[in-house]
Order: C-alpha cells, then sequence, then structure tokens
C-alpha cells in the first residue's frame, strides 16, 4: 500500500511537470534575456544571420544558444505626418506583435518596454506623442490608462501576453513631460506617480484570464545608490503598484561593478523587490562598422576594465551575472543585452531624417551600436553569445561567507580568528551594512594592531581552485591582503587596493589543491584607525 501511495505521489509530481507551461518553467529560471527591437529593420534593409556559416534566423540563432527572454520597446506613433517613419527600429505596436509572435514561437518569454513617447524616451528626453500633446492632465491620465489597457488586449487577442511590462523607459527624470516630469528641483512625485498607475491599472484591468504581468520601473546609473533611494523613497510612498526594479548598468558608464553589487543588494532589501538588468552590453572589438562614430571605443574599454574582445564580453557578462544571482533571496531575476542584432546594415540607424526632424536632432545618422553587439559586422554569431548558457551557479565552500549568521558580533560563525596580541582580537567584528546581505567583516582598532581571520576548508577534490571576496580599505596598513596557503603549494597572496568608498572585487585564482584542503584568510598589518571591510567570500573550483 505505501510502495502504491508513493508511486501515485511521484506520478502526480510528473503529471504536474510535464503540464506546466514555457511561461511558468521559464518564470522560474533565471533570465538571459536580449533587446531586440532593432531586428525587423535590420532584417528589412537586407541584414542577415549566420551561425557556423550557415545563414539562419537571428531571434532562432539566440534562442538555440539560451536566450530565453526578448525585450521589445514600444512607441505610439513613430511616423510624421506623411507617413514618413521615424527609424531606430520604428517600433509601433504592429512591428511589437510582429516580434513577440517570433519569440513566442520560439518559447521565449517577453519583457514590453512601453516608453509612452513616440521615439526615443530616457533621461534626457521624455516627449509626450503628438496626439497627446493638448491634453489637460486629467485627460492624460485618462488616456494612459487606456492606451495601456488596449495595448495589453491587443497582444491578448494575438495570443502574445507579455510576461513582464515596463512602464516607461529610463524614468530616472519621469514620463510625458512636462507633467510627469521630477528632478532638477522638483521632489514632487505625485503627478508622476498618478502616471505610472493609471499605466499599471489599464494594463490589469486588460487581463481577462488568469494570467498576470509583472510590473518593472526602470532607471539608469545602476550604479548610484543614492539615486535610486531618492527616486523610489518617493515612488513608494505614494503607493505604486509595481513588482521589479530594473536598472540600466553599462559599467563605461554608470559606475563600478562594486558599486552596482552595493545598490542591487540594498535596494532588494529595502523596497523588498526583485531586481533586473534590463539593459546592458559591452564591446566585443574598438573597430566601428558604419564609418559613422560609436559609443565605444578605448576610453569605454579603460573605464570598463575589459578588453574589446568576445571573450571580454564573456567575462563582463559572467562577472554581472554572478552579482545579480548573488542577491540575497534569490531577488535577482536576471539580464537583458541591450541590442545584440544591431548590425552595421546601410539605413539602419538610430533614426531616420524624419526622426532627426522630430526629435530635434542635428546629430548624424548612424548605428552608433554596431560593435557592442553579439553577431560581427557581417552578421556571423559571435562565440559571446554563449552568455546565454553557462547559468549553473558554482558551487561555493566558505562557510558563512556573506557573514550573516550571527549579527554583531567579535567571533563570526565558522571562521577563526588570530591576533599578534590577544588584546587585539576585537579589532575584528562584523557590523553592517555588507555588499551582501546585511553584515560584513571589518578590521579596525583605535590602536596598532595585526589580525586575520581564516577558514579551514577541507574535504577538497584535487584540482584548480579561486578565491574571492569583495573589499573596502582605507588603505595606510604596512601590508593588508588575502591568503590561501597549506593547499599543498607555496601560500599564495593578493594584496588589497586601496579603496575607501568603492568595493573592489579582488581574487587569488590557480590555487592548485593536491592534499583535500586549503586555509584561506584576510590579512591586516595594521596602525590605528587603519581598517578593512570584506564581504561575500567564494572558494570554488575553477576547473
Amino acid at each position: 500500500m505505501i510502495r502504491k501511495i508513493v508511486i501515485s505521489f511521484f506520478m502526480c509530481l510528473l503529471f504536474i511537470a510535464f503540464n506546466l507551461n514555457d511561461s511558468e518553467l521559464l518564470a522560474n529560471e533565471f533570465i538571459m534575456g536580449g533587446d531586440i527591437s532593432m531586428l525587423e529593420e535590420v532584417e528589412d534593409l537586407g541584414g542577415k544571420f549566420y551561425e557556423d556559416g550557415i545563414e539562419q534566423d537571428a531571434m532562432e540563432i539566440l534562442s538555440s544558444n539560451g536566450m530565453n527572454y526578448v525585450r521589445l520597446r514600444l512607441w505610439v506613433d513613430p511616423y510624421d505626418s506623411e507617413g514618413n517613419p521615424y527609424g531606430g527600429g520604428t517600433n509601433d505596436l504592429d512591428t511589437t506583435i510582429s516580434l513577440a509572435k517570433r519569440a513566442k514561437a520560439l518559447g521565449m518569454n517577453i519583457l514590453l518596454d512601453i516608453h509612452y513617447s513616440d521615439f526615443w524616451a530616457d533621461p534626457g528626453t521624455q516627449t509626450k506623442p503628438k496626439a497627446w500633446q493638448e491634453l489637460s492632465y486629467p485627460e492624460l491620465k485618462t488616456q494612459v490608462y487606456q492606451y495601456s489597457k488596449n495595448v495589453i488586449e491587443r497582444m491578448e487577442q494575438q495570443n502574445i501576453l507579455p510576461d513582464m511590462v515596463q512602464i516607461g523607459n529610463e524614468t530616472t527624470a519621469g514620463v510625458l513631460w512636462a507633467d510627469g516630469k521630477v528632478g532638477e528641483g522638483n521632489n514632487n512625485f505625485t503627478q508622476l506617480a498618478e502616471l505610472f498607475s493609471a499605466g499599471i491599472s489599464g494594463i490589469k484591468d486588460a487581463l481577462t484570464s488568469e494570467e498576470d504581468i509583472e510590473i518593472v520601473l526602470h532607471l539608469d546609473h545602476g550604479g548610484d545608490n543614492s539615486l535610486y533611494q531618492w527616486w523610489f523613497d518617493n515612488i513608494t510612498a505614494l503607493g505604486v503598484d509595481f513588482d521589479i526594479i530594473g536598472l540600466s548598468y553599462y559599467p563605461f558608464w554608470h559606475g563600478t561593478m562594486g558599486e552596482l553589487h552595493y545598490n542591487l543588494n540594498n535596494i532588494s532589501k529595502r523596497y523588498n523587490k526583485d531586481v533586473m538588468i534590463v539593459e546592458t552590453a559591452y564591446g566585443f572589438t574598438l573597430d566601428d562598422g558604419d564609418g559613422l562614430g560609436n559609443s565605444f571605443f578605448e576610453t569605454e574599454e579603460s573605464v570598463g576594465g575589459y578588453p574589446a574582445t568576445p571573450e571580454g564580453q564573456i567575462q563582463y557578462m559572467n562577472d554581472l551575472k554572478e552579482i545579480v544571482k548573488d542577491i540575497p533571496n534569490n531577488r535577482g531575476r536576471g539580464i537583458f543585452w541591450w541590442e545584440p542584432t544591431w548590425i552595421p546594415v546601410e539605413g539602419a540607424n538610430w533614426g531616420t531624417e524624419a526622426g532627426k526632424l522630430y526629435n530635434n536632432d542635428t546629430g548624424l545618422l548612424s548605428n552608433p551600436w554596431d560593435n557592442q553587439t553579439l553577431f560581427d559586422f557581417n552578421g556571423n554569431v559571435l562565440e559571446s553569445v554563449s552568455i546565454f548558457r553557462n547559468k549553473t551557479t558554482k558551487n561555493n565552500f566558505v562557510k558563512n561567507n556573506d557573514f550573516e549568521n550571527d549579527g554583531w558580533t567579535n567571533t563570526p560563525s565558522d571562521w577563526g580568528v588570530w591576533a599578534e596580541d590577544s588584546a587585539d582580537t576585537n579589532a575584528v567584528f562584523v557590523e553592517d551594512p555588507g555588499i551582501n546581505g546585511d553584515y560584513k567583516l571589518t578590521h579596525w582598532s583605535n590602536n596598532d594592531y595585526t589580525v586575520s581571520t581564516y577558514q579551514t576548508i577541507t574535504d577538497l577534490e584535487d584540482g584548480n581552485y579561486t578565491f574571492s571576496a569583495w573589499v573596502l580599505n582605507s588603505g595606510g596598513q604596512d601590508d593588508a591582503y588575502i591568503y590561501a596557503k597549506n593547499y599543498g603549494g607555496q601560500e599564495l597572496q593578493t594584496k588589497l587596493p586601496v579603496s575607501p568608498s568603492k568595493w573592489v572585487k579582488i581574487e587569488i585564482k590557480d590555487i592548485n589543491v593536491t592534499n583535500g584542503q586549503c586555509d584561506i584568510g584576510i590579512i591586516s598589518y595594521a596602525h590605528a584607525n587603519n581598517w578593512i571591510n570584506v564581504d561575500n567570500v567564494k572558494f570554488f573550483k575553477s576547473n
């Protein structure tokens, strides 16, 4: 009888698993997506895509390599009075629906990015659609509600309901200027919140099925924690109902990876929300595909810190994925690569002459993104497409790696404390805030001190390992470093860089364990008031 019950239980589990639809399965995956809003315009103008020398549909190439989500921008009316398109994808609702159908057919989910504009919207430009210019504020709220509702109804009728909807694009300075503008001395978020709520209500009211749509609010400058606290403190105080904080993060524009890590950790906890990188990219070359200028050159490569190669793209994305996945309580939802298919095809520019005129932009019509795609200038997929694969997380052998187990303490669980003078053991303590979770390890005293915090890791397989940690460091010590020893080889060390305000990740690589164990630690030979902070410590097998 017990055997029959057990078999029936497992049969029920299998039935449930096999009857979950693609959307439900994908909802539980870490999102590795791409904003492919330019794709149909690139194709219409002659762009072709290849994998292993064989011409294929670009979306199929990306999907087969692991992309599980697409992000699609939506403009209200991207045409002038004579019907001339504004370009840059000319992402009207018909174009968006066409791309969404292709994505759904490949089993991918959809993040719909409603700009509430006729053309590009970002922190510097949030222009009302032409047809909405003369509306009173109450009429504008009604229009935002009705437009949002109509979009979702159209998409639901086509059986391509988006899984997430982004209310506005990079809305740091608000939307629908001047009614929904904030910043530049204006800290009154009331009208912006009402406009957001009108759009969100329209989306929710459009749903006729039991499906749900997650709502995303999106800012740029992903490493700027003070910006996010100012903005989301105001918007949450006014009761805007949303699910996910979306961030743009380009490492050459938006702060260090440590600043991003701290911000993601802080805002996910502060607002009890999931977080997601909805825009990022990095160059695969410093060459210029159309010869008309790019957004990524030597300066961006230098600031970004990775080589402008496909391998550099992979390194960057792997580091970014690790940060997002490390956000506590599975709050880090995923990452979207912005415009991986915007290859240099004649005419596939950021706009047309009509778009320039509408936007009052005198800039050169060009493709400024052609060296940040995941295809080369001839449409051949790059090896960096592998960023959508390899979604497993490395097994971290460090116990209490985020120093979260005990709260404030001088004796963190699973860590040993050594002091040259036993009176200095109090120079080691755990406090808040950390870069990952609530707490961090600190070395500090108002007297000179020499201390180490260490852990012995046992039962290791032979092989190469990496030891990493995120650190802050006041500087001034005679020495301060992380170390790995007693692993069967010579002690290895990496000196802590001086960085008192920006978290920095440091590593010891190629730790060739041959005896089944390794001692790892952090040591400070410090003068009075020198200090270090350490968090998110990892030791994992690298091959």
